[in-house]
């Protein structure tokens, strides 16, 4: 029998591919934006027409899908699978959880939009009369369609994912790794590269596009409160404002600033609801927002197949509203993707799905509603100027609409606190994402160098700068939509990924269960000893390493050349061994152990401060549990049931492919 020794050197470093190939595609677009103005403009504004007449109906199928995808595994049998290991919790408390979904997938676009799209709708609408009552009840759905469910399940995909691929199976916190299933190794090489630059790049100009956004609806409110004139000045002091601010934010890390920030963001979102609602028509207001749900729940399926194929002159506003939403929302997706799997490690499969879709959409539903609902009513009532502002002037409708009420100066004042809470979130936690897309982390569960973190939202700042100072939001704006069609791609290959994933884990989980001690008080003690350091290291001495040795004796005895490698424990004389099944034209077959160092329970006596979990990793990189006080027996048999898995997936992929099935690794006699 043939025995190697491997040592692992893993070490966190930069990712060097991802980080310099990202920065040069961000370089290449700042000098053409900034140089040739009037050409990129135009450029993009053509490509950003040319992508809304030719796949508006591809962006309406694809929201559609990959909405149905997550809303059909969550209430599926893989929704109580744990987005990390069997035994993890979650690490942030319901409400901290859901301020950092609002924060975060939101921003303060929502300021900016909260007024102006739906009084926009209601004059303005697609088809039909404007300023009628049916345009009004229109309006508010049509605003529900472009911030709510829809766009969640772009972001709760990605970060289901990542989240299911990262802290479940340890893959790199990438996109890259959402392809595992599908590409393999390959992920470490060209093509996961490319696919983390398409994500960073994505999210870069993303993040970019609601900051400009931000800053000019900042720029408005100093301008209201205070008079300081509008214009770049002001807008180059407000983006090094929210910079300085994200940076101490992001390097305080998730837990401290991020968390507190959002918190204090979502109190002061719910408290600014509450007084439009108190001071405005309250029964009205409240009889509207109900209405409004139930409209939004009866409109859904034909409101998301709506390409307005039978009324062209409606194309223009599809393109300019509908098509350019979704494009934002994919390109946010990563972004905010990684983010949500960053706050959500040990909560299920069902729970990350449900809240993740529902709770952000209760707090959208009830802003809009209200806020909307309240500016139409001035409108009708006869503030022509709200409406004019709304259709021209955006970033001014909602102190114009706080002028209506009581104590305008307070409020105006929370909105922009707001406004700059929003922004520095966002900037924050975009910063943490991005340093952890272009960095190799040993341990997914910590995150990238603080001077990483400080150079990303640096880069933010910088880029929104610039495209202000050149005159090219707009084509920032262009180049996102545009940007998210490759991407919408990749989140197809991610949906395919992982379901083939999850099918194969319940699969093996099924068959881990016909597994069975045969004495119950026998597997009661060998239980709670796992849970020792003393009695992890006993099962993999006496269990683990005897049983994968007599497999790969047998193994090679009947025809399948096998090995046992053994892998040096960090910190530790002990080894762990790896059964390798080598195929002759074919990928080996791999089982090993992978142990991590875990607290013991605050509930069980313990003379040390950690004990050995026994992660099991197989070929595909992850199995998902660990084998602390399994017997000899029940490792040959975990083993057994991978290794039949692994001869029947490469069988069927051979007959799939039209060949005949391989016959190399059968010949000898049966492997069971």
């Amino acid at each position: 029998m043939l025995y190697k020794t491997v040592v692992h050197e893993q070490s966190n470093c930069l990712n060097r591919s991802v980080f310099h190939g990202s920065v040069a595609g961000i370089l290449v677009f700042l000098i053409y934006a900034i140089a040739f103005t009037d050409h990129a403009t135009a450029f993009f504004n053509a490509g950003l027409d040319w992508i809304g007449n030719t796949f508006g109906w591809y962006y309406m199928l694809a929201v559609a899908a990959y909405l149905v995808f997550v809303v059909m595994i969550g209430v599926s049998r893989f929704g109580k699978i744990r987005l990390g290991p069997d035994d993890s919790r979650p690490e942030f408390s319901l409400l901290s959880w859901s301020a950092m979904l609002f924060a975060a997938g939101l921003g303060g676009a929502i300021l900016f939009f909260v007024i102006s799209e739906p009084l926009t709708h209601y004059l303005n609408p697609p088809l039909g009369e404007g300023g009628s009552p049916e345009a009004q009840r229109r309006a508010i759905v049509q605003t529900f369609m472009h911030w709510g469910i829809s766009g969640w399940g772009l972001y709760v995909l990605m970060g289901m994912a990542l989240a299911y691929f990262s802290y479940r199976h340890q893959l790199p916190l990438a996109i890259r790794s959402t392809l595992y299933p599908l590409l393999g190794k390959r992920i470490y090489g060209p093509i996961g590269d490319a696919v983390d630059i398409t994500a960073v790049l994505a999210t870069v100009f993303g993040i970019a596009t609601a900051l400009g956004i931000g800053v000019m609806q900042m720029n408005y409110g100093l301008t209201y409160l205070f008079g300081i004139p509008e214009g770049l000045p002001a807008q180059i002091m407000l983006i090094v404002l929210v910079v300085t601010l994200a940076t101490l934010s992001v390097v305080s890390g998730v837990g401290r600033g991020i968390r507190r920030l959002s918190e204090l963001n979502l109190l002061l979102v719910a408290g600014l609801v509450l007084f439009v609602l108190i001071q405005g028509d309250t029964l009205k207001l409240l009889n509207a927002l109900v209405m409004n749900t139930g409209d939004y729940m009866t409109a859904l399926v034909g409101k998301s197949f709506d390409t307005y194929a039978y009324t062209p002159e409606a194309q223009g506003w599809f393109s300019g509203w509908t098509v350019f939403f979704w494009g934002w929302w994919i390109a946010w997706a990563p972004f905010v993707g990684l983010f949500l799997a960053r706050i959500s490690r040990g909560r299920t499969i069902r729970e990350f799905v449900a809240g993740a879709l529902f709770i952000p959409l209760i707090f959208v539903m009830v802003m809009m509603s209200v806020f909307g609902n309240s500016g139409i009513d001035m409108v009708e009532q006869g503030l022509v100027e709200l409406g004019e502002q709304a259709l021209n002037r955006p970033p001014a409708t909602i102190y114009t609409f706080l002028e209506q009420l009581p104590w305008v100066g307070l409020t105006a004042s929370l909105v922009l606190l707001l406004s700059i809470v929003f922004f520095v979130t966002s900037a924050d936690s975009g910063a943490l994402v991005l340093s952890n897309f272009t960095y190799v982390l040993r341990d997914v569960n910590h995150d990238a160098p603080a001077r990483l973190r400080i150079f990303w939202a640096a880069l933010i700042g910088l880029i929104t700068l610039a495209l202000l100072l050149a005159g090219g939001l707009r084509t920032l704006q262009s180049a996102v939509v545009i940007t998210a069609l490759p991407f919408s791609v990749v989140i197809f290959l991610t949906m395919f990924a992982m379901y083939r994933s999850l099918k194969l884990e319940a699969g093996k989980a099924e068959a881990r269960q016909q597994v069975v001690a045969s004495d119950w008080r026998e597997r009661l003690d060998r239980t709670l000893d796992g849970l020792t350091l003393s009695g992890a290291e006993a099962t993999l001495r006496h269990a683990i390493r005897p049983a994968l040795v007599e497999l790969a004796e047998e193994l090679t005895s009947r025809g399948h050349p096998a090995h046992i490698i053994e892998q040096e424990v960090k910190d530790s004389s002990l080894r762990c061994p790896v059964l390798q099944v080598d195929f002759e034209g074919a990928p080996s077959f791999v089982y090993g152990i992978r142990p991590r160092r875990v607290p013991p329970p605050s509930f069980l006596p313990a003379d040390d401060d950690y004990y050995l979990r026994l992660d099991v990793f197989l070929t595909e990189n992850g199995a998902g549990q660990n084998l602390n006080g399994y017997t000899r027996l029940q490792v040959v048999h975990d083993v057994l049931n991978e290794y039949q898995h692994y001869l029947q997936t490469f069988v069927e992929r051979s007959r799939k492919a039209g060949a005949a099935p391989y016959q190399g690794p059968l010949r000898g006699g049966s492997t069971a």
